[in-house]
């Protein structure tokens, strides 16, 4: 007998030709479960209440066949309408929308009942359905993405960020939180409960490390857009750093800060003289004594082990953040994002170019409270105010109307701060009559989940840092003595220093009832 092989223009080098009447002949098939979809359509028009089971699972386009989208469409429109749903009010309500024949003729829609014998596995059936519908969106985006990637004209970032969009919208539009019943969330609540009464002070989010702003916020809190918004020269950057530093260095949380107004280096800087205690002036221009660079290294070393993560990138758009704040979340699990500032953000090309810079400015404070929510982290986005404030009569406390370009940054916030400080404008005493120096004030404008109040702070310019107000103290600007020698604010002459010591503040869990070497009971007070 005489072998069947491939001759002449059949013949493939090293290969068969392939079979056409075999199913991988044919190529791959888009997945998909036609039988299951024919059993669902089935059971829905057999039993009256099968449709409650599904109908948070299953649309339209869940389904592989047209006709099958078709039959469910007409299925919903019943339900919506508050109409019994049966193999012939479903055929009826096919021949009024003239889908008739498109869902393949009331002979078609009659066989599916006869697939089923009841909808006692409908709800499993229906997540098979979804599960296939998934993974052929996952085909399609993946499909365009290829197609988009070897033209030259396409951005790779804007790729990058819309192929990251597209999976994330298939889960959120198929993966939906089921309800519960109050048992369970009963349960959940005092296991909940329980885990926070160990924690110190009440805190349920990411610590500021000011013990009066934590006490009205309970911490910075998943998922919030907060933003702090003052006039120039206020301390806005100094505010966030510092809140940054108590988060990393004292409770060991991941935090990025993306800086679009100051480099890297330059916020650095500012740190080191916050955490050493040194004078801005003199970090700036490297003019340090002896003794103050072994200060600096000394102070600075829980700093370099802090999990702080510094973005300067300039003229940041909204799909780069996005991107980056993703790979940082997955990386090394931020638990808190600042950004420094919003007005100095661009939006996304398709969005701002078109549009003034008023919408643009609301496209950005809708991306970073969506990114909030997506990474369940809190965002905390510092913010310009408008030129009114300086013309207002009165003490000039900042309000939400002064928010610059755009009322869509109070609509989207969670939580509006403002930063203000009274002596800036030349207010020596507040209404108590207490001095204003020193004195930063928090007014917590807008609080979506909890009460508004005005906490005040120290504020200390030449280390750029805030710390609680303890009023027992008061302030000095020369309150960062350290070394065995240094100079006497008096008589600029130096005087020996070996037997003090400098007590920790309050804030940073210190005593000021420890005694001095060589001074206790003497009555002698700390060299602050």
């Amino acid at each position: 007998m005489a072998e069947n092989r491939p001759t002449g223009k059949d013949r493939i080098v090293g290969k068969r030709k392939p079979d056409l009447g075999s199913p991988m002949g044919m190529g791959k098939l888009p997945p998909q479960a036609i039988d299951l979809e024919e059993a669902v359509l089935g059971a829905l028009m057999l039993e009256k209440d099968a449709l409650t089971a599904v109908v948070d699972i299953l649309k339209p386009e869940s389904f592989y066949k047209e006709a099958h989208k078709v039959i469910f469409s007409a299925i919903l429109d019943l339900f919506s309408d508050s109409q019994p749903i049966d193999l012939l009010t479903v055929t009826n309500q096919l021949r009024k929308k003239g889908q008739l024949e498109m869902a393949g003729g009331a002979f078609f829609i009659t066989e599916l009942t006869s697939k089923v014998s009841s909808a006692a596995n409908i709800e499993f059936h229906a997540r098979i359905i979804t599960e296939q519908s998934m993974k052929r969106e996952i085909i399609s985006i993946s499909s365009e993405i290829q197609r988009e990637a070897f033209e030259d004209t396409t951005d790779v970032f804007e790729l990058l960020d819309k192929m990251e969009q597209s999976l994330f919208e298939i889960s959120e539009k198929n993966i939906r939180k089921n309800y519960s019943d109050m048992r369970s969330i009963l349960k959940e609540a005092i296991v909940e409960l329980e885990s926070k009464k160990g924690q110190k002070d009440g805190l349920t989010g990411v610590p500021s490390g000011f013990t009066a702003l934590d006490r009205v916020t309970s911490g910075w809190q998943k998922s919030d857009l907060v933003i702090i918004a003052a006039r120039p020269a206020m301390g806005k950057t100094a505010f966030v750093l510092t809140v940054l530093r108590n988060a990393a260095v004292d409770h060991n949380r991941p935090v990025a800060i993306f800086s679009l107004e100051m480099s890297s280096i330059q916020l650095v800087n500012r740190l080191i003289s916050s955490e050493a205690e040194l004078d801005s002036e003199k970090i700036k221009k490297g003019n340090l004594a002896e003794h103050e660079w072994q200060q600096l290294v000394y102070k600075t070393g829980n700093l370099s082990k802090a999990p702080l993560f510094v973005d300067d990138t300039p003229a940041l758009s909204i799909l780069e953040l996005r991107a980056k704040c993703r790979k940082l979340k997955a990386q090394h699990d931020i638990q808190m994002i600042v950004v420094d500032y919003l007005q100095l953000m661009s939006g996304d090309s398709k969005s701002g170019g078109g549009g003034n810079r008023e919408q643009e400015i609301a496209s950005i404070s809708r991306a970073l409270k969506k990114i909030a929510k997506e990474l369940s982290v809190p965002v905390i986005a510092l913010s310009q105010l408008s030129r009114a404030v300086e013309t207002r009569g009165g003490d000039k406390r900042p309000q939400l109307s002064d928010l610059r370009e755009s009322g869509a940054i109070e609509q989207d916030a969670d939580m509006v701060m403002f930063l203000y400080r009274p002596e800036y404008y030349g207010i020596t005493e507040d209404e108590d009559g207490a001095s204003t120096a020193g004195v930063g004030e928090v007014i917590i404008a807008k609080h979506r989940n909890g009460s508004l109040d005005t906490v005040k702070l120290r504020f200390i310019g030449k280390y750029t840092k805030f710390t609680d107000l303890e009023m027992n103290i008061p302030y000095k600007p020369q309150d960062a003595l350290y070394g065995s020698k240094f100079p006497s604010s008096a008589g600029g002459q130096d005087f020996d220093s070996s037997n003090m010591i400098r007590v920790q503040s309050k804030a940073n869990g210190g005593d000021f009832d420890e005694p001095f070497p060589g001074g206790a009971g003497s009555g002698e007070s700390a060299p602050f």
